[in-house]
């Protein structure tokens, strides 16, 4: 194993980052080659792979996420079991790949998030966040020093916690001439800004709402699990949104809220999706109206976050989309129509894999931990001061 001060004279790194998002999906695993840190910081993709869970981990993991579900000794047995499967992904990738594990230097691990708390002068909880996938055990079973947790010194600071991508969204995607914006579209949607000739201080960013996490509850709902999620969008298509439930659930005081904020589970989750199906049942709108429904629902709180609390400022130029959201055609072409001065693009075209953009994200904030440099951007997530994020564990 390199010893940390070994890893800190090596200009070019191999990196390996690890994402399992609030759809709770998968694991998806990276392999980075890094050069430089900070604003040098120079990226290549190597391998990338999404390793699904196996069997009723998700429903574990979920029944995590509920209060009344969640019990402490399995939130104590799953952390160290997601670490394990954490820790299985990098060797598939390694061996998929032929890569041997000595050719890695650093692992960052975003963790599973269960629960997140974030400051809210709603109520008088303290703002909390729990990320589980133990990283002592990837470490140990993989052989290479892991950086995880990331998301705590940010929160200590009085951030949210999130969006952490903005700062990764800065040093790959600020353009002089054009603002760019860069929308991830996962379990809850975010949204980084990146004006032209801006500095850190400039860039803007919060989650505008559910993203695919209420359309995926209610598929599973309504077909008793025998789909999760709708495929390219098709449910949708073949469906028609009713306006006048849409405008009720968005009156919801989250979209109102000013950045910075966050949201997950504890907000959009399965309790909020399921008081949506009752809604469209209600309203006697068919499976395929509920989805189609609950679809335009995450596409207007996008552009109404955009119209609300951006274009006041600078008009998007182009607008680059990450995550599973990409693979929904229904979700990209409403986009395109709301966003009509904006140009709508698969984060792809700018070199940089819609897929594997998070867990990239999270291999260079690990390189940026190694060398000490802050990895959030307090105009994005409210914190005090910019903060070293993450802890370092030796195998």
């Amino acid at each position: 194993m390199k010893n940390f001060f070994e890893l800190l004279k090596k200009d070019k790194k191999f990196v390996i980052g690890l994402m399992s998002g609030t759809s709770v999906d998968g694991i998806d695993a990276a392999v980075v080659e890094i050069t430089g840190n900070g604003l040098e910081t120079e990226v290549d993709l190597i391998a990338f792979e999404t390793f699904p869970f196996p069997s009723g981990v998700p429903q574990r993991v979920l029944a995590l996420c509920q209060p009344d579900t969640g019990r402490v000794d399995d939130i104590c047995e799953m952390n160290f079991y997601i670490g394990h499967l954490f820790a299985e992904a990098v060797n598939h990738i390694l061996k998929k790949s032929g890569i041997h594990a000595n050719d890695i230097d650093l692992i960052g691990s975003h963790g599973q998030t269960i629960h997140h708390l974030p400051k809210d002068a709603n109520t008088s909880r303290y703002p909390s966040t729990l990320q589980i996938g133990e990283p002592a055990v990837i470490a140990h079973e993989t052989g290479i020093p892991t950086i995880a947790d990331f998301r705590v010194a940010d929160m200590a600071a009085g951030g949210q916690g999130a969006p952490l991508v903005s700062y990764i969204d800065y040093l790959l995607f600020y353009n002089k001439i054009k603002t760019v914006g860069l929308l991830n579209i996962g379990g809850i949607a975010n949204l980084t800004v990146l004006p032209a000739k801006g500095t850190f201080d400039s860039v803007s960013a919060a989650d505008t709402g559910p993203g695919n996490m209420c359309i995926d509850a209610v598929i599973t709902e309504i077909t008793q699990g025998s789909e999760r999620y709708d495929k390219a969008g098709k449910r949708a298509a073949q469906g028609a949104p009713y306006q006048q439930l849409i405008d009720e659930w968005l009156k919801h005081p989250f979209f109102h809220q000013s950045p910075p904020k966050t949201t997950g589970r504890e907000m959009f989750g399965h309790t909020y999706a399921m008081e949506c199906l009752a809604a469209c049942g209600e309203h006697e709108l068919s499976d395929n109206d509920c989805i189609a429904t609950l679809t335009e629902l995450t596409v207007q709180t996008i552009a109404d976050y955009i119209t609300r609390f951006i274009t006041g400022q600078s008009l998007i130029d182009v607008l680059y989309v990450s995550g599973g959201g990409v693979h929904n055609q229904t979700i990209m072409r409403r986009l395109d129509e709301l966003l009509a001065d904006t140009s709508v693009e698969l984060v792809d075209n700018s070199g940089i894999s819609a897929d594997a953009k998070e867990a990239i994200a999270f291999a260079i904030l690990a390189n940026e931990t190694l060398h000490g440099n802050a990895g959030n951007l307090p105009s994005a997530t409210g914190a005090s001061v910019r903060k070293v994020l993450g802890k370092f564990v030796c195998p």
